[in-house]
């Protein structure tokens, strides 16, 4: 099964960055590969193919990682989402939004993550972390200028403020429409006790 650690924002956050990107040009694209607004959430490690016998080992990893984050900490970390880019190229193009605010600790947090991962002797892709949220993956069949008007529209974008309060494993199901399951959560409340 694919798995990935993830924080979720709250449905406030989600609708008011839905009701932005209704605004966008990629909106009216019926190729533009919107992203669900019930899966929208700030990756901190992907960990790909992972066998069911092992699905402990991960939970116990991230229940590890959440504690360890709570442990010193006196209120969840507070984030928006705001601002916006584009990665990738060609068929691979992402339109994203970015997490502001309190982004020092999402660090934290996914260095703890991928090193307790890495204690299990469990997969976790090492790229750099970058906190971003993927609101559409246009690739090649949204001209080229509605993305970059898109991402430039983004940049003045600034969303409700919100506690970063719960660490999440998910499951993620491929196809044409992605879909991802939760299996799993930890308090990032520091009063839910270390």
């Amino acid at each position: 099964m694919r798995l990935f650690a993830a924080i979720h924002p709250p449905p406030a956050a989600v609708t008011d960055l839905t009701a932005r990107v209704a605004e966008l040009r990629i909106a009216a694209s019926v190729d533009a590969r919107l992203a669900d607004p019930a899966h929208l959430h700030l990756t901190l490690a992907f960990l790909g193919d992972v066998s069911d016998e092992r699905l402990v080992d991960v939970e116990s990893a991230l229940g590890l990682a959440a504690q360890s984050f709570r442990h010193g900490r006196v209120s969840s970390p507070r984030l928006r989402l705001g601002g916006g880019g584009t990665f990738g190229a060609g068929r691979s193009t992402v339109l994203w939004v970015d997490a502001r605010g309190a982004t020092d600790a999402l660090d934290m947090l996914s260095r703890l993550v991928r090193l307790a991962l890495h204690r299990a002797e469990l997969p976790y892709d090492d790229k750099p972390f970058r906190p971003h949220l993927t609101v559409a993956r246009p690739g090649d069949r949204v001209h080229r200028a509605d993305v970059r008007a898109d991402r430039e529209a983004l940049h003045g974008y600034a969303g409700p403020e919100w506690p970063a309060d719960e660490l999440v494993l998910n499951r993620s199901h491929l196809g044409r429409a992605p879909r991802y399951t939760r299996l799993a959560a930890w308090s990032l409340h520091p009063a839910a006790g270390c």
